[in-house]
């Protein structure tokens, strides 16, 4: 019985047809010009981009002119590169222009189709960016597609790792940009911490191709980039904390071994705050008020490290460190460390040095930085299955375009086995089988452990003639999978391992030639040696199709169908014949998750005897269901963390456009102003309430406060005693007094050194409040989950909250603005004074599926180098002038203020610098 949607497709063709055949009448126009392109000179057609230039000029539409730019890069990939796009690859194009995903097969030659698009969108002149996994492949497809916009009067620039800002600026400065996301993610970032708009390197998010877009935008967009430096030395602090923990007692907690955690009583948390306020480390009242959340962090570390972290346990002191003992094996792992302050925690309770913790500067999730591009698109093997995570987050269609030819590959049923013993015995006779044939093998598996698995089973039994391959060196990798297609050959590669390159049976014709004749220089012996390897590859191309084609053996189901059609799909490729076939254990982590233990009894009782296997296309369906099922539960995740960082990003958003106002506006005077005046206006509000009588006014508050913010030394107190006088009175003396000052010292300066100054402590404020912001998010986005037990919803409580604290980062910031330009001096420092050094920042990417960072051993020296306007210098207290801060040098925040208050640094001239 045939349902009514299926009644209806049969009649009408699926969405997805109706899409393609939409295409159709565009592909024939293309098609219709092609006699006319190749009439041309080269001449001739590389003039015609600059007449589409014109014509977008005079008002001409890209959509206008899709088929004269699609046939004019047509016939310059014929000229250039000897490859003709087939009419499927038109339509990949199109999807491509007009903003989706097309989901093209491998081997169908998505690298070609982006060029048509690329070349399209390039006319405009804002600039487009073609996105790689890979360095390789950013330098790969920028060098031969390069070719053709070239040939066409086109640019093109490449970003990869280890690039200048000089380099990067002018590569993104080209027309067409090839560049990995890493890259693109980290250069905004880092544009977003520089103080002049001509450091930065990027010029803007206009269109983008994704390539291998479910990899990119799914699988790596499960963690965020990161930008992190150094913290200034807190030691102080953390030895505050732990000494407070020390004189907790039983009652003022409650420990669960078993879950790993600690909290605070009620009791405990009134004694936690006495003791902090008693230190001058709490702001406010309570201990949860939200301005407090990094240190309700801080103290809760410190309990874990006391009552949950045991000594020679969890951790030992080796050398005057900790060094943490992993839990599962019990070895060492040095060099490791405890984030978000716990390490700084247990060094503390053990009396060893404080390492400073490193501290976010900077972040963002691949989801949100896409989603800054006018246009994006991507193109992959294997997109269908995620469509519908990619029409919610990205705004994306998927599109499958047809094959250039009928796909001949053979996908087998499943064979299931008892054992995973039973499995691997089952995986080696096969290959053997298929590599006595001569038939090509690739052998797919979930990890690199995996591979060195079956390698060392495949050593043991003999078969010794095999390539290991895991997606770690990309380069070597590329090589690898090339020659994947020779007959007989045997290629164990983890899933992801050589995505971007094509399996040719018989061997890449292209790579042997760049091998095997690096040192032989052209001519006519290099002539017939080139002709020689290549009727090689034809001969051995026969005899792999004759053995049946590449044969895709896995190892086993991946949680996603989508990683599993990724490896079935090398296959197969422009009609070659080629077979599938995936092994499966009761013990593997899916049949497990599944409930192996039900089916391992059920098939016991059916008589299953050991190495046999059970193959069925109800085994298929009830794999291809569990699956469904987990991919859901990791959409919900990754939607989840979206719904949280979607609050940050509203904020990052308003402050990056913030700091960009601020580099191209001429003179800050006019902001820096208004900043004063909220200063006082909150000021004279606070002490001098509008409904108090004058008895209740605060007039030592006012002058604390005029001494604190303005560097006002007011008479407030005689002011107050004045017959008749009102809060607007004391309002416009107290702004008359500062406008005064802060005019004297606009003319001592200069105009254009007071610019700078303004500028530079504008930028240097709002960027350290926004990297103490980024750390209280972090904080409180590791507590609020626990409201959920108090029935409320945790995102509202981190929106509400979150607006709370961004609302208090701009009044701080207004303070500590107006406190520094109050306080500014000129300092001249001597001719020979080496430059300060930039602080160290690094960048981190967490590879979700292997857990390791994918920039471990990298630094971006001079990514955020801070403009100052004095260097910070050591000074003896005798030498320093009480009325001249210019003189004091580097203050600590607990020493007494050189100013003479009495006051500690913190919490008098120090209290905003």
């Amino acid at each position: 019985m045939v349902s009514l949607g299926g009644f209806a497709r049969k009649i009408f063709g699926s969405s997805n047809d109706r899409r393609v055949k939409a295409t159709r009448p565009r592909v024939e126009a293309i098609n219709a010009l092609e006699n006319e392109m190749r009439a041309l000179s080269d001449e001739a057609l590389r003039a015609r981009t600059e007449q589409f230039r014109q014509d977008i000029a005079n008002g001409a539409t890209l959509d206008d002119l899709l088929i004269p730019a699609f046939a004019t890069c047509r016939e310059a990939a014929r000229r250039v590169l000897g490859l003709r796009p087939f009419d499927v690859q038109l339509v990949g194009g199109m999807v491509l222009h007009n903003g989706g995903i097309a989901e093209m097969r491998t081997g169908e030659g998505k690298t070609l189709v982006a060029t048509l698009p690329v070349y399209l969108n390039a006319l405009a002149g804002k600039g487009v960016h073609v996105v790689t996994v890979n360095d390789y492949l950013a330098r790969r497809d920028s060098e031969w597609m390069g070719r053709v916009y070239g040939f066409l009067g086109l640019t093109t620039g490449v970003i990869v790792h280890g690039l200048s800002d000089q380099e990067r600026h002018a590569a993104y400065a080209c027309d067409v940009t090839y560049a990995t996301n890493n890259e693109l993610g980290f250069d905004y970032l880092r544009d977003n911490m520089k103080y002049e708009r001509e450091q930065m390197v990027q010029r803007g998010h206009n269109f983008a191709i994704v390539d291998e877009v479910d990899s990119i935008l799914i699988d790596e967009a499960r963690t965020p980039l990161i930008i992190s430096g150094p913290l200034e030395d807190r030691s102080d602090m953390y030895n505050t904390v732990d000494a407070l923990i020390v004189t907790l007692s039983p009652e003022d907690y409650e420990i669960d071994e078993k879950q790993r955690t600690a909290i605070f009583t009620e009791a405990g948390t009134e004694r936690v705050e006495n003791l902090l306020k008693d230190n001058d480390l709490l702001k406010g009242e309570s201990l949860y008020d939200v301005e407090n959340v990094a240190m309700v962090h801080h103290v809760n570390n410190a309990l874990k490290a006391h009552r949950l972290f045991q000594r020679d346990k969890d951790y030992i002191v080796r050398n005057g460190e900790i060094v943490i003992i992993d839990e599962f094996t019990g070895r060492m792992m040095p060099g490791r460390r405890y984030s978000e302050g716990l390490h700084q925690a247990l060094e503390a309770k053990e009396h060893v040095q404080i390492q400073p913790e490193n501290q976010t500067l900077a972040s963002v999730t691949f989801q949100n930085y896409f989603r800054m591009y006018k246009k994006l698109a991507g193109m992959t093997g294997t997109a269908a299955t995620e469509a519908e995570e990619f029409g919610n987050i990205y705004g994306l269609e998927v599109t499958e375009v047809p094959t250039n030819k009928p796909v001949l590959r053979k996908d087998e049923d499943d064979e299931v086995y008892r054992t995973v013993e039973e499995k691997y015995k089952a995986i080696i006779r096969d290959i053997r089988e298929a590599a006595e044939k001569g038939q090509p093998i690739l052998v797919g598996t979930t990890s690199i452990e995996k591979s060195e698995q079956l390698a060392e089973r495949l050593r043991v039994e003999g078969v010794k003639d095999f390539q290991v391959l895991n997606a770690r060196y990309h380069e070597q990798e590329a090589g690898i999978v090339a020659q994947a297609g020779r007959p007989g050959a045997i290629t164990i590669a983890t899933n992801m391992a050589g995505r971007g390159t094509d399996i040719q049976l018989g061997g890449n014709a292209d790579m042997r030639i760049a091998q095997e004749l690096a040192d032989v220089e052209p001519g006519p012996e290099r002539d017939a040696r080139e002709a020689a390897i290549r009727a090689d590859i034809e001969r051995l191309k026969d005899k792999a199709i004759a053995a049946g084609g590449l044969y895709v053996l896995a190892t086993e189901r991946h949680e996603s169908r989508r990683i599993d059609n990724q490896l079935r799909g090398r296959s197969g490729r422009q009609g070659d014949p080629g077979r599938s076939k995936f092994y499966l254990s009761l013990q593997d982590d899916l049949m497990r998750i599944f409930g192996s233990d039900r089916m391992d009894g059920m098939l016991q009782k059916l008589g299953l005897k050991e190495d046999e296997a059970i193959i069925h296309p109800w085994i298929n369906k009830a794999l291809e269901k569990a699956q469904k099922k987990v991919e859901a539960r990791n959409f919900d995740i990754r939607k989840n963390l979206l719904k949280y960082d979607d609050v940050m990003n509203d904020q990052r958003k308003v402050v990056f456009e913030q700091r960009l106002a601020l580099m191209d506006g001429d003179s800050l005077g006019e902001t820096v102003a208004e900043m004063r005046q909220d200063v006082i206006d909150d000021l004279v509000a606070r002490c001098i309430p509008e409904t108090a009588y004058a008895e209740q006014w605060d007039a030592a508050g006012l002058k604390d406060g005029c001494r604190e913010f303005l560097n006002l030394d007011l008479p407030v107190e005689e002011w107050v005693k004045e017959e008749g006088i009102d809060e607007e009175q004391i309002r416009e003396r107290v702004t008359k007094a500062a406008n005064d000052a802060a005019g004297q010292r606009a003319e001592r300066f200069g105009p254009e050194v007071m610019a700078y100054v303004e500028r530079s402590v504008v930028l240097q404020t709002l960027d350290r409040l926004w990297r103490e912001h980024l750390v209280n998010l972090d904080h409180l986005r590791s507590v609020v989950g626990f409201r959920g037990y108090a029935q409320r919803d945790p995102l509202n409580e981190y929106k509400s909250e979150s607006f709370e604290l961004f609302q208090a980062l701009l009044g701080n910031l207004r303070q500590a603005v107006t406190a520094q330009l109050m306080r500014v001096e000129i300092v001249r420092e001597a001719a020979e004074a080496p430059p300060p050094e930039a602080p160290r920042v690094f960048g981190q990417h967490i590879d979700a599926t292997t857990g390791e960072d994918d920039f471990n051993e990298d630094s971006f020296g001079d990514a955020a180098v801070l403009t100052r306007v004095s260097v910070d210098r050591t000074v003896a207290p005798e030498e320093r002038d009480p009325s001249q801060p210019s003189t004091w040098g580097k203050v600590g925040r607990n020493e007494p203020c050189p100013c003479g208050s009495g006051k500690k640094f913190k919490h008098c001239h120090g209290a905003f610098v």
